[in-house]
């Protein structure tokens, strides 16, 4: 694939699942309040009609079948009007389109993957189908009316371009010429599939009438069109003309002829104020059944489609688009860059050579610095606000979880979303997706009672909530997944670790909280039977696997009868943080300034020894031990006295301890540097290093990841 066709697909793909994100929201809002809005019609309509186009460009021949069939379905609904459905068709409306929409996915997912996509989509097409005629009543229309109509020998239909042709023409006196269209044969609901082609026309500015006049309302004119076509009325040659010429471009025709007739003489009257049609912008289906009544009032006309917003238009004039999508790889890339910057600035800032200058250059230097480094802080601000995104994506995608599980677990729940708007980096939002929807699951799982008499019992609302919720501290998110369920019972999980084997100390040494905490290890289950959703094991052990792929944690609280909380910690940005610089004899360590509670010096009678013999010191009525970095990583320095060094009080997650080093350097903004792919067979992380960074006079830091520390050196203890 060269690289045109490789950005046309990168375009594709994420408009179509923009679009598909969008249908799900909007689906999932609507079937909450049980009814489709006039816009939200117009909408879907529009929604396939941009998928069914982009697919056919494309040649994905399944993904446009499935939006063309979709697309057909809504064009009859939004001509007739929702509220003519039934609640029972509204129903299986709302089933019909989520099945479409997770049709359409997976289509899409295989686009994705490189793998073929499905050949055969008359099934789905013929369920679409038979929900149209349901509603539509053309099953039984049509079988009145072909008892009704005589039989005609089938040697007796016209064919296109017969001499015979003008003996059928309508009575149309200002017509100067015809357009014979014949359909294909089979195709069904053929009085809906010809007033499709005449609005399409339409809304191509070209001016005619059709006959028969009320074929969108009338199911009666399937017959006719069956055995005798439609025919389209035109002033001009030249209009009829345009029309044939984009009549070769549509579906379901198998024939067209144009036939003409006598000029009549010209009349002196004035021409009937509705020989010509309303205007209707694109999208919408134009409103033109009885032309040779007055027209009907706008207030009855069917609203305009939505447009997106970056695209608005002001009295018939473009606006200006305010939005671009970019390649998340050109981001990755400006952040490198920046990130370069910023260590050629503090490299340049720091240089030995500076000693040299005399004052006034020296002040005059420093000052350009300043200013140079205020400019690098805009430019590193916007480089990564431009990652930044909302993760309203995330959380609104939860809502058809909650819904599909709700119908098939066949429990009431309601999903309540609090902070949507807070924004997070791409690539952590891509990490997080699967966790959150696990989480979710869980929820609705085991978190919310089976039994609605037992949460009635319990003095709880029938309903289930579960509520989903993102916010801001200095330099994380704090997203948390909470239900108002039966919550755990930390005897029960410890029985079932026991019996799964999976304990690694006596049972009466478990405090609640590590009880807890078992259900996030591999393999653990509370479920007897497997079921679609769980009961594999497999779920919460990647929940956290995952979270701390990205620098984030993973707490749980849970009160047994009040229901469960998972709370998790996620840095804003993995690619800068600001870090504290410490030595530890020659080497140099940065410790994220989030991590860092306190710095201290401390005095001999402090120190505390527990029974083991391991170092402790009070903060704040706690006791909390003390790690000597020197020894954990055998580093040879001067200062071995705890008495002589500097100790960092640090905290992550729920663990707290001391860090005791050689000194302090001085916090700086760092930017966080992968390490090369022939050290990860070292397995660096288990040992409480993150990553690298390149300090200002050209030297590395090695990046301490204070969770990971704290299990490698202290919980080992």
């Amino acid at each position: 694939m060269d690289n045109g066709m490789e950005s046309m697909l990168d375009t594709y793909l994420f408009e179509t699942n923009s679009l598909l994100d969008q249908l799900d929201e909007m689906l999932v809002n609507d079937e909450k309040l049980g009814d489709f809005s006039a816009d939200d019609v117009n909408e879907i309509f529009r929604i396939m009609h941009t998928i069914k186009g982009s697919s056919a460009m494309m040649e994905f021949g399944s993904l446009a079948s499935i939006a063309h069939h979709i697309e057909d379905l809504f064009f009859y609904i939004r001509d007739k009007g929702i509220d003519t459905l039934s609640p029972q068709h509204k129903k299986e409306l709302f089933n019909l389109m989520f099945r479409s929409e997770d049709s359409l996915r997976g289509q899409v997912e295989k686009v994705e993957s490189g793998v073929p996509l499905d050949t055969d989509m008359d099934g789905f097409a013929s369920e679409i189908n038979n929900f149209l005629k349901k509603i539509s009543n053309v099953d039984q229309e049509d079988s009145s009316a072909e008892e009704e109509a005589p039989a005609k020998p089938a040697g007796d239909s016209m064919p296109a371009g017969s001499s015979l042709a003008a003996e059928h023409l309508p009575e149309d006196n200002k017509a100067v010429c015809f357009l014979h269209v014949f359909l294909e044969e089979g195709i069904g609901m053929e009085n809906l599939r010809a007033y499709m082609i005449i609005n399409t026309l339409k809304e191509c500015d070209l001016e005619f009438r059709y006959y028969p006049e009320n074929m969108e309302s009338n199911p009666d004119s399937c017959a006719s069109i069956i055995e005798d076509g439609f025919y389209m009325a035109f002033e001009s040659e030249d209009m009829a003309s345009r029309a044939g010429d984009m009549l070769r471009t549509q579906n379901h025709i198998r024939s067209y002829e144009l036939v003409d007739i006598p000029q009549p003489e010209p009349e002196p009257e004035p021409s009937a104020p509705d020989s010509k049609p309303a205007e209707s912008s694109a999208g919408q289906a134009a409103r033109v059944p009885e032309l040779k009544e007055a027209p009907k009032p706008a207030a009855k006309q069917p609203p305009a489609a939505k447009q997106p917003p970056a695209a608005t238009t002001t009295q018939g004039v473009p606006a200006k688009q305010n939005l671009i999508s970019v390649n998340l790889m050109k981001l990755d890339n400006l952040m490198n860059i920046v990130g370069e910057i910023v260590i050629t600035e503090s490299m340049v800032s720091s240089a030995p050579e500076l000693n040299q200058l005399t004052r006034d250059a020296y002040d005059n230097f420093m000052k350009s610095a300043r200013q140079l480094r205020k400019l690098t802080d805009d430019l590193q601000d916007i480089a990564m606000s431009l990652r930044m995104v909302p993760i309203s994506g995330v959380f609104q995608k939860m809502n058809r979880i909650v819904r599909d599980m709700k119908q098939k677990l066949g429990k009431d729940v309601r999903l309540t979303l609090i902070g949507e708007d807070t924004e997070v980096d791409k690539t952590i939002v891509d990490s997080i997706q699967d966790p959150i929807m696990h989480m979710v699951r869980n929820a609705m799982d085991h978190g919310i009672e089976d039994d609605v008499n037992e949460r009635i019992r319990a003095g709880k609302s029938a309903q289930g909530e579960i509520t989903l919720s993102a916010s801001h501290t200095s330099n994380e998110v704090v997203i948390s997944i909470a239900d108002d369920g039966k919550g755990m019972n930390a005897d029960k999980l410890l029985a079932k670790a026991r019996e799964r084997g999976i304990l690694t100390k006596p049972e009466n040494e478990y405090s609640r909280k590590e009880a807890l905490g078992l259900v996030m290890l591999p393999g653990f289950s509370t479920n007897q039977t497997v079921t679609e959703f769980s009961g594999r094991g497999v779920g919460m052990d990647v929940v956290k696997k995952n979270v701390e792929s990205v620098g984030g944690t993973v707490t749980l609280s849970s009160e047994e009868g009040q229901g469960t909380t998972f709370m998790m910690k996620i840095p804003l940005t993995l690619a800068i943080m600001d870090g504290m610089k410490v030595t530890v004899g020659s080497s140099i360590f940065t410790i994220a300034i989030a991590n860092i509670r306190q710095s201290f010096k401390i005095l001999a009678d402090e120190i505390i020894h527990d029974e083991s013999g391991n170092e402790m010191v009070e903060r704040m009525g706690s006791f909390y031990p003390i790690l000597r970095l020197h020894q954990f990583y055998g580093i040879e320095t001067q200062v071995t006295e705890l008495v002589d060094g500097i100790l960092l009080w640090v905290e992550t997650s729920d663990y707290s301890f001391c860090l005791f080093v050689d000194e302090l350097i001085g916090e700086q903004q760092v930017v966080v540097k992968p390490f090369p792919a022939f050290l990860t067979t070292f397995d660096l992380k288990n040992y409480g290093i993150s990553g690298c960074t390149i300090l200002g006079d050209g030297n590395i830091s090695i990046i301490l990841d204070i969770q990971a520390l704290h299990t490698a050196a202290l919980e080992s203890i």
